[in-house]
């Protein structure tokens, strides 16, 4: 099961010209933001870092982005496009771990969100409404991977599956704050087991070797 995090403005063309190189520009502005706190983190990453090492001038990033606040937002939901990319690229059914393990490399990500979405808890946060839709659409997407999981006997089926969707987007959230305090929490194995548990009783015999995890069971990133 893989859980993909869907961009919410799409479109079918290309664009061209100067809008083509003014979100060209933007995508860079991003990438750099994304390094840079997860190099320094969110109080260690100041607009002109960001600037210095897109290689322009400050001001030229409140062209795209009105606020820090909203750099910060557009940074998280590059990363979410971004570890969806990695989930492609591993197995089907090893997708899942991967994306988890993306999030560990990434250290000052997972304090700039967990940050984020705690701040974002008001109602009058810019990041509120953000967040609100963000758990909206990975409920959804996970839901609907857990129920067609659900079909071929692959989860189990006495648990309503948007209520472990739930459950496994509260799981990975309340790990990376765990993580923060303990990094030496290995949070892919952690979310590993509680798939397992999704998954019901296993099969006798179908018990994993030392060493093994349960990736096959499913993947969500």
């Amino acid at each position: 099961m893989r859980v993909e995090y869907r961009r919410r403005v799409t479109t079918s063309r290309k664009p061209r010209g100067p809008y083509r190189k003014s979100i060209e520009r933007r995508e860079r502005i991003l990438d750099a933001a994304l390094e840079a706190f997860a190099e320094l983190g969110d109080r260690g990453t100041s607009l002109q870092e960001i600037a210095d090492r897109v290689g322009v001038k400050q001001p030229a990033l409140m062209y795209y982005f009105s606020s820090r606040e909203e750099l910060l937002l557009a940074a998280l939901e590059r990363r979410d496009v971004l570890n969806t990319e990695v989930a492609r690229s591993a197995r089907a059914d090893e997708s899942f771990v991967a994306g988890v393990r993306h999030y560990m490399e990434q250290p000052g990500l997972i304090k700039l969100y967990v940050t984020l979405m705690s701040a974002a808890t008001d109602p009058q946060h810019r990041g509120h409404e953000f967040f609100v839709e963000r758990y909206s659409d990975l409920t959804s997407v996970v839901a609907e991977g857990l129920e067609a999981r659900q079909l071929e006997a692959r989860a189990r089926g006495d648990v309503a599956a948007e209520d472990m969707a739930r459950l496994l987007m509260a799981v990975l959230d309340g790990l990376q704050v765990q993580w923060l305090f303990d990094p030496t929490l290995d949070l892919a194995r952690l979310a590993e087991v509680f798939m397992r548990l999704c998954a019901g009783p296993e099969v006798p015999g179908s018990e994993p070797r030392a060493g093994e995890t349960a990736g096959e069971i499913g993947s969500a990133g």
